[in-house]
């Protein structure tokens, strides 16, 4: 199959729709529809069932858009890791590290530090994202290696190497009763009185419903949870941010939060290897 074929065929099975599917890609439909009809024969299947007033996927055009947009994927990204390095400095392409904002702050300066004094140690950029975006930067290309945080983040698809496990601790407003016990339950935190959890956006974007402020960084969450409009249940390592009007109170039967080092299968960069070196050796 050509990547072309499987573009214009992706197109189609999202926007169940020939004629919309044509004006995305900036094609006329005529030459959309010949592509779809000789992408089916050669694959000997129907991909589509058509009628004058609708069009859907079949079995095989379920499968197809998982696996063509996976391939595209790859393409994709293939494309920019090799423009990335062509533009890179004689010395060799550096690496590009994506990890969510606010998270990992302590481990992040301590793996940068032991990786720059390594011998053969390249540039590192660091890339600070919003939650559950790490993943996509690095199936796109636009990373090398990533900071996951299990269970919030997906591994699918990668390579990973766990680093540290922690667990994870209510955190209110400096003076809140509840700052006053040794430790707390979900139960606890959840439907505090003027105090919601925070809504955090999914990997579509896209928020869950509930009464919860919407946030983006740990850094707004904190001034959500001072101003006394939110409390947040995050790993330990988030006491390094808080301040004076701010408290964290463990809580016990909160998951456990584990930091992974992730890459995408297919990389042989000896770079990305030396990386992921270093990290496992500070666990």
């Amino acid at each position: 199959m050509e990547t072309r074929e499987l573009r214009y065929f992706v197109a189609v099975a999202e926007e169940l729709h020939f004629g919309r599917a044509a004006r995305r890609l900036g094609i006329a439909q005529p030459p959309l529809s010949r592509a779809i009809r000789q992408l089916e024969r050669r694959l000997g299947a129907a991909l589509l069932h058509r009628t004058s007033r609708t069009v859907t996927l079949t079995e095989a055009g379920s499968v197809l858009l998982v696996e063509g947009r996976a391939a595209l994927e790859a393409v994709d990204a293939a494309e920019r890791r090799t423009r990335r390095a062509a533009l890179s400095p004689a010395g060799g392409p550096g690496l590009v590290l994506v990890t969510k904002a606010g998270a990992s702050g302590e481990l992040l300066a301590e793996l940068l530090d032991a990786y720059a004094a390594q011998p053969g140690a390249v540039p590192v950029e660091v890339i600070l994202c919003g939650p559950a975006e790490q993943g996509r930067l690095l199936r796109e290309g636009r990373a090398d290696v990533a900071l996951l945080h299990s269970p919030f983040d997906s591994t699918a698809g990668f390579h990973t190497e766990e680093l540290h496990t922690e667990s994870q601790v209510a955190v209110l407003p400096a003076g809140h009763p509840l700052t006053a016990r040794s430790h707390l339950r979900m139960a606890d935190v959840t439907g505090l009185p003027g105090l919601p959890l925070p809504r955090w956006p999914g990997p579509d974007g896209t928020y869950p419903p509930g009464t919860g402020p919407k946030v983006r960084d740990q850094a707004q969450l904190l001034q959500l949870v001072a101003l006394g409009r939110a409390c947040a249940v995050s790993p330990e390592s988030c006491r390094a941010q808080l301040h004076g009007d701010l408290a964290a109170v463990p809580v016990l039967d909160a998951p456990a939060v584990t930091t992974m080092i992730a890459w995408p299968p297919q990389s042989r960069s000896r770079a990305v290897a030396d990386l992921v070196r270093t990290a496992t050796h500070l666990s």
